[in-house]
């Protein structure tokens, strides 16, 4: 009796510890921990970026320069000054061999008038002919152009003052405190305010998407806060050296200083659709798609890409409204895989 009965209890434990694993074994079900949001429609701007730098515009900037060789007395400037209209920018000394050019133009006018005079005289005692007043006059009106012309480049003036023709900038000097110039020669060269503008390479590929007034994003290369922008020029021809269309950008004056390195975000429109966070969006080894939570399990949903941005990206599909979509760890589950989330 004894060992029937130890049989029993063996075969009674043996059961009730087999029921115990077979239900553990149903309820340890693995489960990934996502993070979700709610799916939205909405529409994000379409840009083209490019890079580029801080420049003056085209046809911002004036160049000083003297017709008349000479030297550069005092310099009042350096790149970067702030100016106003007709303010000092630099003392210019014209060459001793202008000035002594200007003195026998002088000369050679006070002569030739002199001449004129005795000619009407003599022709008056019939001791000249008409022919010989008509030549000292044509010899008068030669040395008046002749001097006029040295006057207007400045070959009279033995010092002048260089002053800003307009409120702007000195974005360049080309010459040091007395160093001697050619005729010609640039010396200073002045941006007006407001005509600084950002200049980006587009890629000729895009540029039938960029107009002029259309709204861009500027931010540093090195980094900072963006600021707002307008297309102000849309190059028509290639730029030689970057073979990219040039495209001007206007900016808060004051902004922003010659040199510096920008990339620039134009907008050229806005994309509808779903706009999804860029980390929801997988397009590893498969073609793009999102997940959603179905009952407690990712389900794939395929979608189309038609922006893809750090803003987010804008997607078209058959997305469901009422179930959330995935986001942290939709690279790391499968469609039908068991998850668990947080919003």
């Amino acid at each position: 009796m004894r060992a029937p009965l130890c049989l029993s209890i063996a075969l009674a434990l043996s059961g009730c510890g087999a029921g115990g694993n077979s239900e553990a074994a149903q309820t340890a079900v693995p489960s990934a921990l996502v993070s979700t949001v709610a799916p939205a429609q909405g529409s994000l701007p379409q840009t083209v970026t490019a890079y580029g730098s801080v420049a003056p515009a085209l046809n911002g900037t004036r160049t000083l320069n003297e017709a008349q060789p000479g030297q550069i007395t005092r310099l009042m400037v350096v790149p970067g000054t702030a100016v106003r209209r007709g303010q000092p920018l630099a003392t210019f000394a014209t060459a001793p061999a202008s000035r002594s050019l200007y003195r026998q133009a002088i000369d050679a006018l006070t002569a030739a008038r002199k001449q004129r005079t005795t000619t009407a005289q003599l022709l008056s005692q019939h001791l000249a002919t008409q022919d010989q007043l008509v030549q000292a006059e044509k010899a008068v009106s030669d040395a008046q152009t002749a001097l006029a012309a040295l006057q207007a480049d400045g070959a009279g003036n033995g010092e002048q003052t260089l002053t800003a023709p307009f409120d702007g900038v000195v974005t360049a000097v080309s010459v040091a405190q007395g160093d001697r110039t050619q005729a010609g020669a640039p010396i200073l060269t002045v941006a007006k305010a407001g005509g600084i503008v950002v200049t980006a390479g587009v890629d000729p590929a895009e540029r039938g998407r960029v107009a002029v007034g259309q709204s861009a994003s500027l931010v540093r290369l090195s980094g900072g806060t963006p600021l707002a922008g307008r297309v102000l020029r849309v190059s028509t021809a290639l730029n030689a050296k970057t073979r990219m269309i040039d495209v001007d950008v206007a900016f808060p004056a004051g902004s922003l200083l010659p040199g510096e390195g920008m990339q620039v975000a134009i907008s050229t429109g806005q994309i509808a659709g779903w706009v999804v966070p860029h980390r929801s969006v997988v397009t590893a080894g498969r073609p793009a798609h999102v997940f959603q939570v179905g009952g407690g399990k990712a389900v794939a949903v395929p979608v189309t890409v038609l922006l893809a941005s750090d803003a987010g990206d804008v997607v078209s599909g058959p997305i469901d409204p009422r179930h959330r979509l995935i986001v942290d760890g939709a690279y790391q589950v499968s469609d039908g895989a068991a998850v668990r989330w947080t919003r």
